[in-house]
């Protein structure tokens, strides 16, 4: 069956039918329309050859088929609507699978209904078949030569034609002589540029709209990879380039310049382009969402290095241990208020376990599942407050050699708990009760306003009644803040704790020194309890821990510091839990606390130091000695 046999059932297309020998011949053939950009029709040996299903390839525009060969298809295709017919093997197509096959195309002229159409009977040219044909090439070479530049010189001139052909293309195209001038431009790249075709046909086409970079610097004409198609003759394509429109706003495109070559020599180049503003957005969508996942891994991982941290600190225990009525009061206030959101203020002197409680609270709260961050307010330099608390960025002061994650923000969707809040300077408690109330700040350095969901835990020795009466603390912070207030007791309130206290130290200090086996004889435990604990549970800890490592058999060998009497006040009273009033206990716990220096020879912090004797924390006893007013 010959090319004519199988052409002959297209004339049945025009009456809406597609003939058997048409759709059954063994040869691809496609119908073209030379005015748009798709393809008529195809019949099923195309569709096998392009590997489409025939809806797929009807629905496809032609310059996705052929990519950046649409300027050689449209030569061609000019080329046979101004002969009737026409023959070429140097067009390539994109099939489904995304393999590019090399193509002999035969094609002719039919006017089905009054317009003309190109019919293509497309062959792919295996290799063996290329070879066999290079001979046959080289004879016509000199006559396919000539025909080119008949082609070229009719595309350059015949500008009605092409306009028609072009204008239903979606990508702009332009084509400019060896000097980059333009010499066609196509309706859809005209109106990208925001020009008519007219007033660009003539000009140099690089000021036109590739005069400057995307930051506004300028773009020189030998640098431009449009012109420097037209100089070495090499195809260029461009990835991350702007054009500019006609008024002065500018848009991300591709671009592919292709040098046409007749005569041997560089006559010009045509251009082809696309605006991928819609991809790039996706592409910095994308990118934000990359960005915003990194921030997060991030924040989980400086938590997760908090969290870790947390865990290489030793608490006091891991839950409240005790019968007493103070306890048991404070274990139903905590399951009143934890399931809330409600600030809590923790009262209580130094060593009460108000960290413990904080703990509790958050563990029967909501937020469990989130972290619980501390801060030690006693122990951070003033001038380093607002840093910690909301974080800072790279450069914001000196020794910010990077950015910084706040607390506040560690401790997003979780509880933050602010231990010894009385210190916190004044002048940044405005800008922590701006956190409190509107759940927003900017870290230092940065103008960007972060928000946070964080319930508040705080804790003080101090009488912070006192202190916003002595303006030394903002009274609408406070009441901020002690929205929920707790009492933690002393341990002199609740005697009949320390015996069961004192078991579990020697039970988790004895596993934790390998000391195990250990025990307190009645007595001991008698003088425990006569002793009024000014640095209540963590001083008890530090009796108990001292007495293992000192005592050398199993029974523990208590050594306790002596009480000293108050003028008017028998020692037994002194030494008698719940009956001391404030005054006497301030003085025995500053007499305490000289009396633990004067042994320690001044010495505060550090193995046997004056914190460990009194087993304080080092910022706790900085606290204490600047509220008692002694020297060190």
């Amino acid at each position: 069956m010959t090319d004519d046999d199988c052409l002959s059932g297209w004339a049945d297309l025009a009456y809406g039918s597609r003939h058997m020998v048409f759709e059954h011949c063994s040869e691809a053939i496609a119908l073209l329309d030379p005015y748009g950009d798709r393809l008529g029709d195809l019949n099923i040996a195309a569709c096998q050859l392009l590997g489409y299903p025939r809806h797929e390839l009807l629905a496809l525009p032609v310059s996705k088929l052929f990519g950046h060969q649409l300027a050689d298809l449209i030569v061609f295709s000019q080329a046979v609507l101004e002969k009737g017919r026409g023959w070429t093997d140097g067009l390539s197509c994109n099939c489904k699978s995304g393999e590019r096959i090399e193509l002999e195309i035969s094609a002719t002229t039919l006017s089905i209904k009054g317009q003309l159409q190109i019919i293509l009977v497309l062959h792919e040219r295996s290799e063996k078949q290329y070879q066999r044909d290079q001979a046959d090439t080289a004879r016509t070479m000199r006559c396919g030569l000539l025909e080119w530049r008949n082609i070229l010189n009719l595309f350059q001139e015949s500008e009605r034609d092409n306009q028609l052909l072009l204008s239903a293309v979606g990508d702009g195209i332009y084509s400019i002589d060896n000097q980059g001038l333009a010499t066609f431009v196509n309706p859809a790249g005209a109106r990208m540029l925001g020009w008519q075709p007219k007033d660009m046909i003539g000009k140099n086409i690089h000021r036109i709209h590739h005069h400057s970079h995307a930051d506004g610097s300028h773009y020189p004409v030998e640098d431009c990879p449009i012109y420097r198609a037209v100089h070495d003759g090499v195809v260029h394509e461009g990835r991350q380039e702007v054009f500019w429109r006609r008024d002065g706003s500018s848009f991300p495109v591709e671009f592919t310049s292709t040098p046409v070559i007749a005569d041997s020599r560089i006559v010009g180049a045509v251009v082809v382009f696309r605006d991928i503003t819609e991809r790039r957005t996706t592409e910095l969508q994308l990118q934000t969402a990359l960005d915003e996942l990194k921030d997060l891994k991030k924040r989980l991982e400086e938590q997760n290095a908090y969290l870790q941290e947390e865990i290489h600190i030793e608490h006091n225990y891991r839950e409240i241990v005790g019968q007493s009525e103070p306890i048991l009061k404070i274990i139903k206030q905590i399951d009143v208020v934890a399931p809330t959101d409600a600030s809590v203020l923790i009262h209580g002197e130094s060593g009460t376990g108000k960290e413990l409680i904080a703990r509790a609270i958050h563990q029967a709260s909501k937020r469990s599942g989130h972290p619980l961050i501390r801060v030690n307010c006693a122990a951070i330099p003033a001038e380093l407050f607002e840093s910690e608390f909301f974080g800072h960025i790279r450069g914001a002061f000196t020794g910010a050699v990077r950015d910084r994650v706040g607390r506040f923000e560690l401790a997003d969707g979780g509880t933050l708990f602010l231990d010894e809040i009385g210190e916190i300077p004044l002048d940044l408690q405005s800008k922590l009760l701006r956190v409190l109330q509107e759940g927003q700040f900017e870290r230092v350095g940065e103008e960007r306003t972060r928000k946070v969901d964080v319930r508040i835990v705080a804790a003080t020795n101090r009488n912070l009644r006192h202190e916003v009466e002595a303006k030394r603390f903002r009274e609408d912070l406070y009441f901020r803040l002690n929205v929920f207030p707790l009492q933690s007791p002393a341990l002199r309130e609740r005697p009949m704790d320390i015996a069961p206290l004192a078991l579990h130290f020697l039970q988790q200090i004895g596993g934790r020194l390998n000391l195990t086996g250990r025990r307190l004889l009645q007595s001991d435990l008698e003088r425990l309890q006569g002793y009024p604990w000014p640095g209540n549970i963590r001083e008890l800890q530090n009796v108990i821990e001292r007495a293992l490592i000192t005592s050398q058999g199993r029974d523990l060998k208590i050594d306790l510091p002596e009480v000293t009497a108050q003028p008017g006040v028998s020692p037994a009273i002194s030494a008698t839990p719940g009956i001391l009033t404030d005054e006497q206990i301030r003085q025995l716990e500053r007499d305490n606390t000289l009396a633990a220096l004067a042994q320690c020879h001044g010495k505060l912090f550090g193995k046997g130091g004056a914190a460990e004797m009194l087993g304080l924390k080092p910022t706790t006893l900085a606290s204490r000695l600047k509220r008692l007013n002694i020297e060190a």
